[in-house]
């Protein structure tokens, strides 16, 4: 029996993690309050960036919860993931929902798998899973091979600078918790007992790999104002407040300097014509 390299070990860490949890992942686990606000705000940059029945690659497609959403409106959806489990998921949504979902076990680190040059109108990923590839570069260059001219990236990343992060953990003197975010490498995080190999970003380091390829249209904070998801039981216990702070994150959260904050951030890039 082979021995996984180092970064095959730390790819399969992130794929069990996910596949443990795939039964139950667009429940609370991971798809409370807070990430529907998210999801929400994620569906209305994508209906501003793809015109009804592009053809679009889901990176990271999970339970298919995104994938689902736009195959209903008419797009064509090529749903890719690590986890096996949660492209089983995506398959049984698209089923049950009556919904043509190409979906299929690829990591977004093995798109030289797909064939073809130009396939798609666009590529998305929500709510981080690009931050557990292992070279982003890598993934820049498949994504210009496959979008063709002019078709556009709408990606959501976990940030490096969580004001809310600061401050809750802050109260709580936990030192180390704040800086995992700003170590510079791949750090280990828990989930459901196990190990996901994240890697935090700031938009600047994020689109440095994508620039050669494709032109950033769109920077914006997300969740800037607004507590992150594990923090939703201060939008339950305060629905009023919550409203207000995501019309304050949906007014300025694209203003510089305020773009490069919030818990996760967005970007809109266009694929240069060469």
């Amino acid at each position: 029996m082979n021995t996984p390299t180092p970064l095959q070990a730390r790819l399969n860490d992130t794929q069990e993690a996910f596949d443990s949890v795939a039964a139950d992942y667009d429940g609370p686990r991971g798809n409370n309050t807070a990430i529907q606000d998210m999801r929400a705000e994620m569906w209305r940059w994508l209906d501003a960036s793809f015109p009804p029945g592009s053809r679009l690659i889901d990176l990271g497609c999970g339970t298919g919860l995104d994938a689902v959403h736009l195959a209903a409106q008419g797009h064509r959806v090529t749903a890719t993931d690590w986890s096996e489990r949660m492209v089983a998921r995506t398959r049984d949504r698209a089923q049950d929902a009556g919904l043509d979902v190409d979906a299929r076990a690829i990591g977004a680190h093995e798109l030289h798998r797909l064939e073809g040059d130009g396939l798609f109108d666009g590529a998305y990923s929500n709510l981080g899973p690009l931050n557990c590839v292992p070279d982003l570069q890598a993934v820049a260059t498949e994504c210009a091979r496959l979008v063709r001219p002019g078709g556009r990236l709408v990606f959501t990343v976990i940030g490096r600078w969580c004001p809310w992060e600061i401050a809750h953990y802050a109260w709580r003197r936990r030192w180390a918790r704040i800086g995992v975010r700003f170590a510079r490498d791949t750090v280990a995080v828990g989930m459901n007992g196990r190990t996901i190999w994240t890697r935090y970003y700031t938009p600047a380091e994020f689109h440095a790999a994508f620039v050669a390829h494709f032109e950033l249209e769109v920077q914006r904070g997300l969740c800037v104002f607004v507590p992150p998801p594990y923090l939703t039981w201060l939008a339950e216990r305060h629905p009023r407040w919550h409203e207000r702070l995501w019309a304050l994150d949906r007014r300025v959260a694209g203003w510089p300097g305020i773009n490069r904050l919030g818990d996760h951030f967005l970007l809109v890039m266009r694929r240069r014509a060469s």
